[in-house]
C-alpha cells in the first residue's frame, strides 16, 4: 500500500470477462501488457470465478470483478480511483467493450475498435487469426511485442489428487462443444479395460453428466469429481494426468498451459482457430464441415463425426506408462 506521501502506481486495466479457456487463450497477450508496463498495477476484469486462474499466470496483479450472460460486455462499475492510465480490450472486437472502457476516461485505449490516429497501421479484426494470435497481434500494432507461444502455467504447487490418471471431461459451456457422454462413457470403459486409471471430471451443473459417463462406463464414485474444482486442485489434476480428453474447453487450454498431452474434440470450430499450438503432444481431432455455432444448443455435425475408436487410439497412443495399472476388471469391454 502507497504511503500518504507516495504517488499510486499507475494502473492498467485489461478487460477479458470471459471463461477459462478464454483466460488462457490469453494469457500471451496478458505477458506482453506486464512485460510493457512493468511499473504500472496490471489489473484483469473477468468474473470472480476465475481470479485464482488469474493469478496464476503471472502476469496479473489484482482482478475487478466483472462478468455479464451470454458472454456479453460487463459494465465495469467496480472501478474504483482514478481512471487507469492505459485500457486494453481483450474482451472483443467492440463498439460495446471498447465503450465500457472508454466510460472510465483512460488516458490511452488499446482496441480492435476505434484506434487512436498515432496508431501507423491499425489492427484490423481477422476472423482467420487463431485466438492467441488475435490478442498478440492487437499489441504489436501498438508497438507492444507478444509471443502467441508464451502459454506455460509454473507448475502447481499442490500434488494431484489423481496423479498418472487419465483425465476425462466431458462437459462444455455450450451443448454445441459436448461430445455424447454415451461416447465418452465407451471411451472411458475400454480404458479401463487397457489397464488405465481414469478420472472424469466436471464443472459447477455437471454433477448428472459425469454421474452418466461414469456409471454406464462402470467407474467408481471415488473417480469422479464434479461440481468444479478449485482452479488449484483442478491445475495440479491436468499437470499431473498421463493425457486430458476434453471438448474444445478450458481444461483442454489448461492441458497446453502445463504441456500435458491431450485429445480434443473439435466440431463447431475449427482447431485452427481456438486448438493447440502444433506438435506431437497435442491431438486436435476435426471432421471439418460447415461453419457451426459454438454456443448452439445442440451437439454439431461435426463433432458427431468424431469415433470412439478413433479417440480411444489417439488417447492410448498419449497415455504416459504411469497411467497403466494391473487389470482388475471384469465385464469391461
Amino acid at each position: 500500500m502507497p504511503g500518504p506521501d507516495t504517488e499510486p502506481r499507475p494502473r492498467v486495466l485489461v478487460l477479458r470477462a470471459l471463461g477459462l479457456g478464454d483466460l488462457l487463450a490469453g494469457v500471451p497477450a496478458l505477458r506482453g501488457v506486464r512485460r510493457a508496463f512493468p511499473r504500472h498495477e496490471i489489473v484483469l476484469a473477468l468474473p470472480p470465478s476465475l481470479r485464482d486462474a488469474a493469478m496464476a499466470t503471472g502476469a496479473v496483479d489484482t482482478v475487478l470483478p466483472a462478468q455479464a450472460p451470454g458472454r456479453g460486455v460487463p459494465a465495469l462499475t467496480g472501478w474504483h480511483g482514478p481512471p487507469p492510465d492505459i485500457a486494453v480490450d481483450l474482451h472483443g472486437n467492440g463498439p460495446e467493450s471498447h465503450a465500457a472502457l472508454a466510460a472510465l476516461r483512460p488516458r490511452r485505449i488499446i482496441s480492435y475498435a476505434d484506434p487512436p490516429p498515432g496508431v501507423v497501421q491499425p489492427p484490423v479484426w481477422r476472423a482467420e487469426d487463431h485466438e492467441r494470435t488475435r490478442w498478440c497481434r492487437l499489441l504489436t500494432a501498438f508497438g507492444i511485442d507478444a509471443d502467441p507461444a508464451d502459454v506455460a502455467l509454473p507448475p502447481p504447487s499442490a500434488p494431484s489428487p489423481a496423479p498418472g490418471a487419465v483425465v476425462v471431461h466431458p462437459g462444455a459451456e455450450a451443448p454445441a462443444r459436448r461430445w455424447p457422454a454415451r461416447h465418452y462413457a465407451v471411451v472411458v470403459r475400454r480404458l479401463l479395460a487397457a489397464g488405465c486409471r481414469v478420472v472424469v471430471t466436471g464443472g459447477p451443473g455437471e454433477e448428472e453428466l459425469t454421474a452418466s459417463v461414469a456409471e454406464e462406463a462402470g467407474l467408481e464414485a471415488e473417480n469422479v469429481l464434479s461440481g468444479g474444482l478449485p482452479f488449484a486442485e483442478l491445475s495440479a489434476l491436468v499437470a499431473g494426468a498421463s493425457c486430458l480428453l476434453s471438448g474444445d474447453t478450458g481444461p483442454a487450454h489448461l492441458a497446453v498451459a502445463h504441456e500435458t498431452p491431450s485429445v480434443t474434440l473439435f466440431g463447431p470450430v475449427a482447431p485452427r482457430l481456438w486448438g493447440p499450438p502444433p506438435g506431437t503432444r497435442h491431438t486436435a481431432l476435426w471432421h471439418p464441415g460447415p461453419p457451426g455455432d459454438p454456443h448452439g444448443p445442440v451437439p454439431d455435425p461435426s463433432l458427431l463425426r468424431i469415433g470412439t475408436v478413433e479417440v480411444l487410439a489417439c488417447v492410448l497412443a498419449h497415455a504416459r506408462p504411469a497411467a497403466r495399472r494391473p487389470a482388475e476388471r471384469t465385464g469391461h469391454g
